[in-house]
């Protein structure tokens, strides 16, 4: 990460969620300053989105960071994923959705001049850090290699979540992980 001093680096931080935020922008503060970049076509249906958003909206006052609201195109993000519908959770579709985020990211952070970048996708322990970190190093040489999740950092997201009363999702965001948690908690009543 080079020896830059923390007030000459302008971090972007995509942001999925604004529980996975909390811990992932206390770390990340420490390296410079924060932007929070929230893109986020995969969420469905449009009131989820809308309830992850002031989640982070109010992480981003709370905290006195910058936030950019990208545009969701929920149809564009369903183009790019076509053909891998039926793709399990943690497949191929969910590498896509992290590239077609991620991609969105790298493009805004070599656009406004941002020395680096990264995701709060790695603090989740239903994702493979490994496959989220080698798409952003694949996308922007000034992709942070941070994995949210050491140092116990979804425990972290959890009690800061608590503290700053963030509404907490229970499936990753889009129509096929709603699909999969609903058919969960179907067969947990059976």
């Amino acid at each position: 990460m080079g020896t830059m001093h923390r007030a000459s680096r302008r971090l972007l931080l995509h942001v999925c969620c604004g529980p996975c935020a909390t811990a992932s922008l206390e770390r990340l503060k420490a390296l410079g300053e924060v932007t929070l970049f929230f893109s986020n076509a995969n969420l469905y249906p449009p009131a989820e989105y809308a309830r992850r958003l002031d989640a982070v909206r109010r992480l981003a006052a709370h905290c006195d960071c910058a936030l950019v609201e990208d545009t969701c195109d929920h149809d564009a993000w369903r183009a790019w994923i076509a053909g891998l519908e039926d793709e399990p959770e943690r497949g191929e579709r969910c590498r896509r959705c992290f590239a077609y985020s991620l991609r969105r990211a790298a493009q805004y952070a070599a656009e406004n001049g941002f020395s680096g970048l990264t995701t709060t996708l790695t603090i989740s322990p239903h994702k493979r850090s490994a496959d989220i970190l080698a798409i952003g190093q694949s996308l922007s040489p000034e992709f942070l290699d941070i994995d949210f999740k050491t140092a116990d950092g979804f425990r972290r997201s959890l009690e800061l979540s608590r503290e700053y009363g963030l509404y907490r999702q229970d499936y990753c965001g889009c129509e096929f992980s709603l699909a999969d948690r609903d058919r969960r908690h179907a067969a947990r009543k059976a």
